[in-house]
C-alpha cells in the first residue's frame, strides 16, 4: 500500500473514480434525455409557481448559511480564535461557491480560504486543516442523513446503485454504526491525525455531534430547496427527495465535476423515475441557476471587491496586515504540533 501511494500516488486513483463516475453518469443522462422534449421543459420551468421558487431561494439561503459554521466549527477547533465569525462565513460561502462551479473543491476551494485568511495571519497548514476539517463535517453529515435514508427507504439509493435494496439497507446500518464507533473512540481520547510534520487533532466526542448537527443542517436545507421545485407525487414524498438530492450531491462531490453537472442531474433523474421527465428536468435547471450559477456570480464579485480593497491598502501604506505576512500563529500551532 505505501509503495503504491509513493509510486502511484492516491490522488490518481481519486480522480480515476471520479471521471468513471463522469462517464457513467454522462452515458446514463444522455439516454434519459433522447425522448425528453424540451418545449415541455420550458413550459414546465415558465409554469413554476414564484412561491415555490421563493421556498426555494430561502431554503438556499439557509444551506449556504449553514456552511458558514463548517469554517467557523474549523476555525475554532485549530485555535484560531482571533478569526471572527464574518470572515469565516466570508470565507466558507466564496470557497464553496466557487469551488462547486469550479471542481475539485478542495484545491479551488483551498485556494480561495488561504486568500482570504492569509489575511489573518493564517498559513498553507493551517488552511489545509480547515479544508480537513471542514471536510470531515460534510462526509460525517452525509454518513449520518444517508446512512439513515438507505437503513429506511433503501429504495431509492437502490435505483441510483443498482443494487438490491436488503444490500443498501446492510450498508447504511453498517455506516451508521461505523460512524458511532468513530464518534466513542474521539470521545474516549485526543486523536490527533497527519504525517510528515502535518497534523491536526480531530474533534471530541461532543464536537462531533456538533459536526453531525451541522451537516444535517445543511443537506436538510439542500433537499428542502429541490423538494419545493419538484411537483409533487404521491411516492416522491420528502424523505424519497431527500435521499435522492443527498445521494446525488455525494456523487456529485465524488466526481470532482465543475458544478456535479451530469452527475447529480442523472442521479436525480434515476433516483425520482416516478416524475414527469420534462417537469424534473425543469426543476434540475432552477435549482442549479439558484443554488450553483447565482452564488457562484456572487462570489466572484465579492472576491474582487476583497481583491481590490487588499490593493488599495498596500498603496496607500497605512501599515495594516497584508495577506502574506510572517505570522506568529502558525509558527505556535507548528510546536505545538510536534509536541503532540
Amino acid at each position: 500500500m505505501a509503495a503504491f501511494g509513493t509510486r502511484v500516488g492516491w490522488n490518481w486513483v481519486g480522480y480515476a473514480v471520479g471521471l468513471t463516475i463522469v462517464g457513467i453518469s454522462l452515458y446514463v443522462l444522455s439516454h434519459l434525455l433522447q425522448d425528453i422534449e424540451w418545449a415541455g421543459v420550458l413550459a414546465a420551468a415558465k409554469a413554476t409557481p414564484p412561491s415555490h421558487i421563493a421556498a426555494a431561494i430561502l431554503a438556499i439561503g439557509g444551506a449556504y448559511f449553514t456552511l458558514s459554521f463548517y469554517d467557523f466549527f474549523a476555525l475554532r477547533v485549530i485555535g484560531a480564535k482571533h478569526v471572527p465569525y464574518r470572515i469565516a462565513a466570508l470565507a466558507s460561502f466564496t470557497s464553496y461557491a466557487i469551488g462547486h462551479n469550479i471542481g475539485a473543491t478542495a484545491f479551488s476551494g483551498g485556494a480561495v480560504r488561504l486568500r482570504i485568511y492569509s489575511y489573518f495571519r493564517l498559513g498553507v497548514i493551517d488552511v489545509a486543516k480547515i479544508c480537513f476539517l471542514t471536510g470531515l463535517t460534510f462526509w460525517i453529515g452525509n454518513l449520518v442523513v444517508l446512512g439513515s435514508g438507505m437503513a429506511y427507504r433503501p429504495e431509492v439509493s437502490s435505483l441510483i446503485l443498482q443494487i438490491s435494496p436488503g444490500l443498501v439497507r446492510a450498508i447504511g446500518i453498517t455506516a451508521l454504526i461505523v460512524l458511532s464507533a468513530y464518534i466513542v473512540w474521539v470521545g474516549l481520547a485526543r486523536r490527533s491525525f497527519g504525517r510528515n510534520g502535518w497534523r491536526v487533532t480531530l474533534p471530541g466526542g461532543y464536537s462531533t455531534l456538533i459536526q453531525v448537527g451541522i451537516g444535517i443542517a445543511d443537506l436538510t436545507f439542500a433537499s428542502l430547496a429541490m423538494y419545493s421545485l419538484v411537483p409533487t407525487v404521491p411516492h416522491d414524498d420528502f424523505v424519497t427527495v431527500s435521499i435522492a438530492t443527498v445521494s446525488a450531491t455525494l456523487l456529485g462531490f465524488a466526481s470532482h465535476a465543475p458544478g456535479s453537472l451530469g452527475v447529480f442531474d442523472a442521479a436525480m433523474l434515476v433516483a425520482l423515475p416516478d416524475q414527469n421527465k420534462e417537469e424534473l428536468v425543469a426543476a434540475l435547471i432552477i435549482y442549479r441557476v439558484l443554488y450553483f450559477m447565482i452564488p457562484f456570480v456572487i462570489a466572484l464579485l465579492i472576491m474582487a471587491y476583497w481583491e481590490v480593497t487588499l490593493f488599495l491598502e498596500g498603496t496607500r501604506g497605512d501599515g495594516k496586515k497584508t495577506p502574506l505576512a510572517p505570522h506568529e500563529f502558525t509558527a505556535k500551532t507548528e510546536q505545538r504540533d510536534r509536541v503532540e
